[in-house]
């Protein structure tokens, strides 16, 4: 049996995915601070497993080593909010992501999911009827994943060059969308110097340890995230709600918020985005998972359980 393992930071990121879905029937347990759900899906006889542990790269990596506990991940795919570092990249908006740079160690992963000249996805709602039309090209999309900017092969990078040690200071093509993991929550300032030093459209805290462990095993790696948080807004510093083990520290923050007014027209809005972007990534998330399905099915072994 075919395992795909996806993993968020927090229940919130994947909650319309895993609801979209219920009817096939999820299973939930936790294990310690790692949350997991299991689904054995009907096309392809594949298990999804998702998984999370809270924010940054360790407790990613601790949900990905949950999840190999019940057996061998064929494939992995990062999904959860992330920060805009281009003011093009909108939030409530969800993309593919064409590779991952570490900010840590400048190492950088290129995804497995982007055929070559295309830049990300990008889904604004979710239906999962019309997820499942999407599979089919010939299908109409019914608006609700649009915007597959095709560029031309010949295309080259802006600026390109590969420093001496290979590490993420080479800028990626001008028509890729790549993310950045970062050690903390991004503020405004952080975003331009991160947009600046790494020619990301991104910033998260967890996509590079998955890439990692991915890159280990030698399986694919994709990414999904969604914009929670344009490039300038103006927000609290979320870092010091953020326990070492990456747990959010929900009634510190409340409490925080409650006794300062004038930041709560913007965390609203952060709020309604982050919704409306779990939402676009729960759709390209079934695209993906679906897409891969059908093609095990249609190319690979003849017995899906093998």
């Amino acid at each position: 049996m075919k395992r795909v393992a996806i993993i968020a930071a927090m229940p919130g990121e994947l909650k319309p995915f895993l609801d979209a879905n219920a009817k096939e029937g999820w299973t939930h347990e936790r294990r310690g601070n790692v949350k997991l759900w299991h689904l054995i899906w009907p096309l392809d006889q594949g298990e999804w497993i998702a998984a999370c542990a809270g924010a940054g790269e360790d407790a990613a990596m601790r949900a990905f080593a949950e999840v190999e506990k019940d057996g061998p991940v064929s494939r992995v795919i990062s999904t959860g909010w992330a920060g805009a570092l281009r003011e093009e990249l909108k939030p409530g908006e969800a993309y593919r992501v064409s590779g991952v740079i570490d900010a840590r160690t400048g190492e950088r992963f290129e995804t497995a999911d982007l055929p070559e000249g295309s830049v990300a996805l990008k889904g604004h709602g979710f239906s999962r009827a019309a997820a499942v039309q999407r599979t089919d090209p010939a299908l109409a999309t019914e608006g609700m994943l649009t915007d597959r900017r095709i560029f031309p092969q010949e295309l080259k990078p802006e600026n390109s060059y590969s420093s001496a040690s290979g590490t993420a200071e080479a800028v990626p093509f001008q028509n890729e969308l790549w993310l950045v993991t970062a050690p903390g929550v991004a503020d405004a300032a952080e975003k331009q110097r991160l947009a600046s030093t790494y020619q990301a459209g991104l910033v998260d805290m967890e996509a590079a340890g998955v890439a990692r462990l991915a890159a280990m095993r030698g399986i694919p790696f994709y990414c999904v995230k969604g914009v929670s948080d344009g490039y300038s807004d103006k927000l609290p510093d979320f870092n010091r709600f953020i326990s070492a083990d990456g747990q959010f520290r929900l009634l510190r923050f409340v409490v925080f918020a409650l006794f300062r007014p004038w930041r709560w027209p913007a965390l609203m809005r952060m709020g309604e985005n982050s919704t409306r972007a779990a939402r676009a990534m729960a759709a390209l998330l079934f695209d993906l998972l679906v897409e891969q399905g059908k093609n095990r099915k249609h190319n690979g072994n003849p017995n899906p359980r093998c």
